[in-house]
């Protein structure tokens, strides 16, 4: 499973002209699953979601969590997270798991967030075509990857 954290000051999601989550303070997390993924991977990138100290604390320096600045979420599915570009022109995306089964742990990861201790989490609508808004803040950008935790 991969998670791209963006954190931010600002993002929504928009689908067929209505904003469907919204949040201000936290994290736009695009949400990407692969084949041999399952709950544990996606409770275990919740917790570092959720954990993961890059927010300034009060001296500017990256040093506070999500949790600790009350921060929200703004889950998005991306299955584009598991493109494979080495050949040609055209990315292959046989690494992404199927709706079926990635549908199912995307919603795993934001009930996780929550249990995690999460106050807001709004979501995209998984398998929609989504104008996702995002204000940086930083910009801080931070890949996350379970194979690699």
């Amino acid at each position: 499973m991969r998670v791209l954290l963006q954190r931010v000051r600002a993002g929504s999601v928009t689908v067929d002209g209505e904003i469907t989550g919204s949040i201000q303070n936290g994290f736009v997390s695009l949400v990407g699953v692969t084949h041999t993924d399952t709950t544990a991977e996606a409770e275990k990138l919740a917790k570092k979601t959720a954990n993961l100290r890059v927010f300034s604390d009060s001296g500017g320096k990256m040093n506070l969590s999500l949790l600790d600045v009350a921060g929200a979420v703004l889950v998005v599915s991306q299955f584009t997270l598991y493109a494979d570009a080495r050949k040609g022109r055209r990315p292959s995306y046989i690494g992404a798991a199927p709706p079926e089964s990635a549908e199912p742990l995307v919603r795993h990861f934001a009930e996780s967030l929550a249990q995690a201790g999460v106050r807001q989490v709004e979501h995209g609508v998984f398998g929609a075509l989504m104008q996702v808004s995002i204000q940086n803040d930083g910009p801080v950008t931070i890949m996350l990857d379970s194979d690699q935790l």
